[in-house]
């Protein structure tokens, strides 16, 4: 059998943790590759399964990654996960589904896209500070932080954004800050482990490219159970999914479900490979 471990060409051998999955899977007799999925040298074919990892580059180029995935799946070929949770997790506008499901999120207001950008007529009176951000989107990437007193700063700024894109304003919680963000990792729908992200004084970003400390966890059952309902909410197999949020008074405050390209931090946890390397084995049986 071969598998493609997918990524980008900022990391065409994947990144360091990444790159263990390859002789932990051959050690099953699978051989498994790094695949740069912008490669149009690349034969898809050749492979029986292409698992997502470090696609880090999906977001800036929006519309080649979209007619890439339709092209994967006219081709029928399998992966993990499946390309129209995929299609889904790309677009943050899958919260608001969630939200009408009844998982709690942070407050979120949800921008189509506009040639009239009015940040001051959309938020919320109470709200004291904000982010803003694209709904295609990861790693901070266009996003902000602002106090209501910068809104038409802000709505200036994000005018031409906001024409091409779909836009998330969220309420700012201060938490994260000094609580962090709680993420919780589950392989085949079953949790592993969980890790607590901070960041550094004076920021929001948790991501280790802006200094932020990551700790392993072990989050109380009962909100482990919460993480669980979340992806319980998508009806089909998945490999993995990295529920992020914060905990605030014991309740999980989702700020998004990855199930894309997400760090799964094998480093952090001992065996979080191998139950990674086993989900693996019981999807494709």
């Amino acid at each position: 059998m071969k598998i493609a471990i997918l990524t980008c060409e900022k990391l065409p051998d994947l990144n360091p943790e990444d790159q263990k999955i390859i002789p932990a899977l051959a050690r099953h007799n699978i051989e498994a590759t790094a695949a740069i999925w912008s490669d149009k040298t690349i034969n898809w074919t050749d492979y029986d399964y292409l698992i997502f990892r470090n696609t880090w580059d999906y977001f800036e180029k929006e519309t080649e990654f979209k007619i890439w995935l339709d092209q994967i799946e006219k081709l029928g070929i399998k992966t993990l996960n499946p390309i129209e949770i995929i299609k889904q997790n790309i677009h943050k506008f899958y919260l608001r589904e969630l939200e009408q499901q009844g998982i709690t999120i942070l407050p979120t207001v949800f921008i189509d896209k506009t040639e009239h950008l009015d940040l001051a007529q959309l938020i919320p009176s109470h709200w004291k500070k904000a982010v803003i951000k694209p709904a295609f989107s990861a790693g901070s990437y266009l996003t902000e932080v602002f106090e209501i007193s910068e809104i038409q700063e802000i709505s200036k700024k994000y005018k031409n954004i906001a024409s091409e894109k779909e836009l998330l304003l969220q309420e700012f919680m201060p938490e994260i800050q000094t609580l962090g963000e709680t993420s919780f990792i589950f392989f085949n729908k079953k949790f592993s482990h969980a890790v607590n992200k901070k960041p550094v004084d004076g920021d929001f970003r948790v991501q280790t490219l802006f200094g932020g400390q990551y700790t392993l966890v072990q989050p109380k059952p009962e909100l482990i159970e919460k993480a669980k309902k979340i992806v319980s909410t998508f009806p089909d197999h998945l490999l993995y999914a990295r529920v992020d949020g914060i905990i605030i008074n014991n309740e999980l405050h989702l700020m998004e479900i990855e199930c894309i390209e997400p760090d799964l931090y094998f480093n952090l946890s001992e065996k979080a490979l191998q139950r990674f390397i086993n989900a693996i084995l019981e999807l494709i049986a």
